[in-house]
């Protein structure tokens, strides 16, 4: 599925793609609503449609991504209402064994998210799985979502790559859409990034369902 001896370099999203998505559906579609509700002394049914025409109006952009903006927004403290369900954070299976593999290899690892700085500190601190990358990078590091033309780019800038020996992983078809269009040789999808949730069609991308289907060997180093 993967030609390893091509790829110098790895991209990896965190959220459905190296984590379960439940924690973030669940947080976003159940729970800040039930708080929200409580909060503002609102029916709950209210206060999710008053939240999905937030969330609607800022899809795809940097602010949907970005925890500040959300406080301010709603007026709650959402680090601290995450922190209420953090015991939902989980890696996916087989990703431990996955980038222990790509650590092996020699080549480059780089967790390339759009989660917000106090998003991404509060899930490394629960599963630790930083200590596999080189780097970490947060779109809002570069003030871009993923999603966008130029976000590749600007990428560039901090972390340079041959985009035709690049493999990049992500479960946002709209990301994976803006980095074939940035050239970015070797993309995946991941076709269940919620493991309480159906697959998904993930179009024309080659789509994985686990990291086993796609692990490197010692022939690929």
């Amino acid at each position: 599925m993967i030609a390893w001896q091509r790829i110098d370099t790895v991209f990896l999203d965190m959220d459905g793609t190296l984590l379960d998505l439940h924690f973030d559906n669940h947080f976003w579609r159940e729970h800040m609503p039930r708080r929200y509700a409580e909060f503002h002394g609102l029916d709950e049914a209210v206060a999710r449609a008053h939240l999905d025409q937030h969330y609607q109006r800022h899809a795809g952009t940097l602010n949907w991504y970005c925890l500040d903006f959300w406080s301010s927004e709603l007026a709650l403290d959402i680090v601290q209402l995450k922190q209420e369900v953090v015991h939902l954070i989980a890696v996916r299976p087989d990703v431990p064994a996955f980038l222990n593999a790509l650590r092996a290899s020699g080549r480059r690892v780089v967790m390339v998210t759009n989660a917000h700085p106090k998003s991404l500190d509060l899930k490394m601190r629960e599963t630790r799985i930083d200590a596999w990358f080189d780097a970490l990078v947060s779109s809002h590091q570069l003030g871009l979502p993923k999603e966008h033309p130029d976000f590749w780019s600007l990428l560039q800038g901090i972390e340079p790559f041959d985009k035709t020996r690049t493999l990049f992983v992500d479960d946002s078809l709209p990301v994976l859409e803006s980095a074939r269009a940035y050239g970015i040789a070797h993309l995946l999808a991941v076709c269940n990034p919620d493991s309480r949730l159906p697959h998904k069609d993930c179009g024309d991308f080659i789509a994985i369902s686990g990291f086993d289907q796609v692990m490197p060997d010692r022939s690929a180093v």
